[in-house]
């Protein structure tokens, strides 16, 4: 009977220990919670106020509230009694557990966070990076998504497209496009450059600045290789691309110039048989 009592009599001077601080920890949980929701919202509304692309406000904002509730669970713990000194050695020691089961991933996590500070690339840029091309769909927290020009998606790893070389189409606004066109060795070379800068002065979605450019580039096996090299805004690119090859085949027949087809020209010499 006084074992019984010994436990009632214990189990009444815990709970009015420790009643009143699990009350205070569960009501400081509630409204810590809630107090992130909120600092959650207005954090987006500052993103989106800013000059950040859009795509990766979730990322920004899945990152503080993470932060935020792990400082609110430490405090909690400290409320219920528990060392936060103690508590914070245990989870830093899961977490280098973790981190070295994923460093990968961290990796990633960090490459993220790198291409959202030095920004070398937007959503909807034209890309090139780790043997991939494509526009930017979006930026998460691991991994940047792409859209190929044949509609495929391609998913980069952050960690490796931050520490590799990024080829950015889009972000200088104009492009240069560089054509060559083949043309017979009897054809007149004048005449074929300004058939060339005739095309590029009536296109007018070619930019005046910079110039065009054409001129010889090389003597080929079978063909003088004429370049033009007009400018134009990225927009434009790829429409202007395949309608001037077009316009330039059209005129180089009205103006009898040639492709020549590959050939190679072969002399036989036949020598005087020799009497015996």
């Amino acid at each position: 009977m006084d074992y019984v009592d010994k436990i009632i009599n214990q189990s009444i001077s815990l709970a009015t220990e420790y009643a009143p601080k699990l009350a205070l920890a569960i009501l400081t949980l509630v409204v810590g919670l809630w107090l992130i929701k909120v600092l959650k919202k207005y954090f987006l509304s500052f993103l989106n106020k800013s000059s950040i692309d859009a795509n990766v406000h979730p990322f920004l904002s899945s990152l503080v509230s993470i932060l935020l509730k792990v400082v609110l669970f430490i405090s909690i713990a400290g409320l219920v009694g528990i060392k936060t000194s103690s508590f914070i050695a245990v989870l830093g020691a899961a977490g280098l557990a973790v981190g070295l089961a994923l460093q990968g991933s961290l990796s990633n996590l960090a490459g993220g966070v790198v291409i959202l500070i030095l920004r070398p690339f937007r959503i909807g840029d034209y890309i090139e990076a780790q043997g991939e091309a494509g526009s930017v769909k979006s930026i998460q927290m691991f991994h940047t998504l792409l859209n190929t020009p044949d509609n495929k998606l391609v998913v980069i790893p952050n960690g490796p497209l931050a520490n590799g070389n990024i080829i950015n189409y889009t972000i200088e606004g104009t492009r240069r496009m560089d054509f060559t066109f083949g043309v017979s060795y009897d054809d007149d070379i004048k005449k074929v450059k300004e058939v060339l800068e005739g095309l590029i002065q009536a296109e007018s979605r070619f930019l005046k600045d910079p110039a065009p450019f054409v001129g010889l580039s090389e003597f080929g096996d079978s063909a003088i290789n004429i370049v033009a090299r007009p400018w134009c805004k990225v927009e434009d690119y790829w429409n202007i691309y395949f309608e001037f090859k077009e316009k330039v085949n059209n005129a180089f027949a009205e103006n009898n110039i040639s492709f020549p087809y590959p050939q190679t020209d072969v002399h036989l010499f036949q020598a005087d048989a020799q009497s015996n």
